[in-house]
């Protein structure tokens, strides 16, 4: 009974000191962060207290496994039961430490901790060590061993199951077990109330660093890998009636008739999407951005419409190249490109493009094998596409591929051999860790995401030398250029995931082949990424109907919102205020709704989530 009681507590015991230890290890890696948020030293603290019930509840399930061998040791006095059970906890050690040197990677560039659609992209680690610098890669191995070895050693000195406790084998020394499992029950489920713990039991702070650091890592992620493997069988989302939650998506697009406005001064211009990796729309100055950041763009901005209400709808490349093809907005959890079973019950733009004459084209100076993007690409049929390796073997590099300076002025060239008239995107990459392009700092003021920064600032240079190179091109005169970011990312200004801020994106509709009426102008209700083909299709005088998650911005009569995939959860917007909400905490981050609005507006974000996302299992 005492070594039985003893053995089990003392590795409850550890766990908890080891939790504790991972969790001063994410505070000090990011206390820049937690420094620029002007976060004091007692909210600091209370991570440690508001994550205690999280831990209890991860070490009591860790703890079962350890003390079924150690129950098995006690009743038959074998010892190979202690060797296994040195061995399970020490492989446990190794994935908490490992978990834990990955999310102090992924948080500072993504903001988000470890989760099942992160994960994914583990399965083309080429990509992750591409991204990765390669002294950021062996810090961050450097500290997985650290983490690893500390808690082997913590565990191997101090909390290794005694054996000398037990004076001989016999059933009698397994009486513990009566009181043992009703404490593993309770400190599981986290004690005695009537709900038991979930994430949110560890957020509490209006900082999102916080209570990412309070979530306890192994709990979020293994919570988060059970809820994808409910992925193809049921809509996790779901909280309504199935009928109800369409008839208000309806009620969301419907529009009482088509008033389009015409934006364009041809019929069929040829169109050239810029997509920027990562810009945000705190890079442009007319945005709210720091001036000098982007200043060609914004000297663009005087030949075209900028969109000041913009927003990107998910945070990875592949999900913003489905939403300009497909119309489609962000999937929580998972994204359009890891099913290609799901492409053939897309909408495609390129496709339709093509049936009315135009050919398409496609030009990345990197590998399109991130994220899927080819497979995604082949499927819409586009007629030419260009990738790192069909370009010249001399044109300069980085790890990701060829820098913008040199690719876009490239690419202005290339655009002669299609024919008119053309649909293209041209896909950059600089603006992307792990910041290698041929340009010193030039931006020295940013405090956090200085390389970022000057990343955009190159990519600036490199449009510049783009339009200088297009302007002597006979297909010119005849182009609509779009120039927009595929999402954003965290910039000097640390605005946490879950906002509305963080998602806003530029948009610049500029070139010959627009109204003159419009140069120099602003649009500003509420759109997003997923706007833009309804809207471009419309303008062309083209069917959208297939394209039903995607509306015409220029219909005077449409209604204007917003939508975010947040993970397990989204960011709804209307001109009256926003919420961002997680389904699986049932947590608000924000919510600035007034409250005549509330329960009707929250509904319409649920409800568009709900349909979204059952949609997606029919595809």
């Amino acid at each position: 009974m005492k070594f039985l009681t003893i053995s089990t507590l003392k590795l409850a015991l550890f766990w908890m000191i080891y939790f504790f230890l991972l969790r001063v290890a994410f505070v000090l890696f990011h206390l820049h962060l937690i420094s620029l948020d002007g976060i004091g030293v007692q909210e600091v603290a209370a991570v440690f207290y508001h994550s205690l019930k999280l831990d209890l509840s991860t070490a009591s399930y860790l703890v079962v496994l350890s003390f079924v061998l150690f129950s098995a040791y006690a009743a038959t006095g074998k010892y190979i039961f202690l060797r296994l059970n040195q061995f399970f906890v020490g492989i446990l050690i190794l994935v908490n430490a490992l978990i834990t040197a990955a999310e102090l990677g992924l948080y500072s560039e993504w903001k988000s901790k470890l989760s099942a659609k992160a994960i994914s992209y583990l399965a083309r680690p080429e990509e992750v060590f591409q991204t990765a610098g390669g002294g950021q890669t062996f810090q961050l191995i450097f500290i997985w061993v650290l983490l690893s070895l500390t808690g082997l050693w913590l565990f191997y000195h101090f909390f290794r199951p005694d054996a000398r406790l037990i004076a001989a084998k016999s059933a009698k020394n397994l009486v513990a077990i009566i009181w043992l499992l009703p404490l593993l029950f309770f400190g599981a489920r986290g004690g005695w109330a009537a709900i038991p713990v979930s994430v949110s039991s560890a957020y509490f702070s209006k900082h999102a660093i916080l209570n990412a650091a309070s979530l306890n890592s192994f709990y979020n992620i293994t919570f988060s890998l059970l809820n994808a493997q409910r992925l193809d069988k049921e809509n996790i989302f779901a909280v309504m009636p199935e009928d109800q939650a369409r008839a208000i998506v309806r009620q969301i697009h419907a529009v009482e008739k088509d008033s389009t406005t015409k934006i364009l001064k041809l019929d069929r211009p040829n169109i050239v999407v810029l997509l920027l990796e990562s810009w945000s729309a705190d890079l442009i100055e007319s945005l709210g951005g720091e001036a000098g950041i982007t200043p060609h763009f914004r000297e663009l901005e005087k030949d075209g419409l900028l969109f000041t209400h913009f927003y990107a709808n998910a945070n990875r490349s592949q999900q913003a190249i489905g939403s300009l093809y497909a119309g489609l907005p962000g999937i929580p959890i998972t994204t359009i490109t890891d099913h290609p079973d799901k492409y053939a019950s897309l909408p495609s733009f390129s496709k339709v493009l093509n049936g009315s004459g135009y050919e398409s084209a496609f030009y990345f100076g990197g590998q399109l094998n991130y994220g899927n993007i080819l497979s995604y690409l082949i499927s819409n049929e586009i007629d030419v596409i260009v990738e790192g390796k069909d370009l010249p073997g001399d044109l300069p590099r980085g790890r990701l591929g060829v820098h913008d300076g040199i690719m876009l002025p490239f690419v202005a060239g290339q655009l002669d051999r299609l024919k008119e008239p053309f649909f293209t995107t041209v896909f950059t990459l600089s603006s992307h860790a792990p910041y290698d392009y041929p340009m010193e700092q030039l931006i020295t003021w940013p405090k956090l995401e200085k390389e970022f920064v000057n990343g955009a600032h190159y990519t600036d240079k490199a449009i510049a030398a783009f339009f200088a190179e297009a302007r002597g091109r006979k297909w010119f005169d005849n182009t609509l250029f779009i120039i927009m970011a595929d999402h954003s990312k965290g910039t000097y200004r640390n605005h946490p995931l879950e906002s509305f801020d963080y998602h806003k994106i530029p948009l610049l509709l500029c070139g010959p082949a627009l109204k003159d009426s419009l140069k120099g102008k602003t649009f500003m209700p509420i759109c997003g990424n997923t706007d833009l083909p309804a809207t471009l299709l419309k303008q062309l005088n083209l069917s959208s109907e297939s394209f039903l998650w995607s509306k015409n911005v220029f219909n005077a009569c449409y209604k204007p919102f917003a939508y975010f995939e947040l993970n397990e959860g989204l960011g709804w917007m209307r001109p009256e205020g926003f919420f961002v909400w997680d389904k699986f905490a049932d947590r608000y981050f924000q919510n600035t709704l007034p409250a005549p609005l509330q329960d009707s507006v929250v509904r319409e974000g649920k409800a568009y989530l709900q349909v979204l996302y059952g949609d997606f299992l029919k595809y």
